[in-house]
């Protein structure tokens, strides 16, 4: 129970303030625990952001799967993966990945996060494949990427509104994907 409730304030820290937020006395603040119970959960801010990125990050996947799944041909899934992903950058699940993604981690945790990514992307590379490209895991890497940087557009509050950052990117990778 106590574990949740960190992780909790943790994912609110890292929304609100991102990794610079996240401390063990801000953690000990938000939850009422004493700083010394926070280690008793969590060795280190490492620690924590390996378990956010164990427990959201599947969340966030299957969400992303879920709208790919209720689609049927490959450009539908294509899109849906990128529209979903887009929508998802208000969530603070989402919130907090980005705030990780963005800090200093160490080597493992930067692998937990990296091997999470791939099966973010494995999921596309079937779709790519039904369209006919011939290297479909390099093309999902590309795609991923126009998704990613209109993650950080929406993120920063560019000048543009999250939903024309949204069909902008989404006619780009569907345009991309055919060409």
């Amino acid at each position: 129970m106590q574990r949740g409730a960190l992780l909790d304030a943790a994912r609110t820290l890292l929304s609100e303030g991102g990794t610079e937020a996240l401390t063990f006395p801000a953690l000990a603040e938000r939850t009422g625990l004493a700083r010394s119970s926070v280690y008793e959960y969590f060795r280190s801010r490492a620690a924590v952001v390996e378990e956010l990125c164990a427990v959201d990050f599947p969340v966030w996947a299957a969400e992303v799967e879920a709208a790919m799944e209720r689609v049927g041909t490959p450009e539908e899934k294509i899109e849906a993966y990128v529209r979903r992903q887009l929508a998802l950058v208000g969530d603070r699940r989402h919130r907090a990945v980005v705030a990780i993604s963005a800090g200093e981690l160490d080597a493992g945790a930067r692998e937990k996060i990296r091997a999470a990514h791939g099966g973010l992307i494995a999921m596309i590379v079937e779709a790519l494949a039904a369209l006919g490209h011939d290297q479909p895991r390099l093309a999902a890497m590309l795609l991923q990427g126009v998704v990613d940087a209109a993650v950080r557009r929406i993120e920063l509050g560019a000048a543009e509104n999250p939903d024309e950052i949204t069909e902008a990117a989404v006619g780009m990778v569907l345009r991309g994907v055919r060409g």
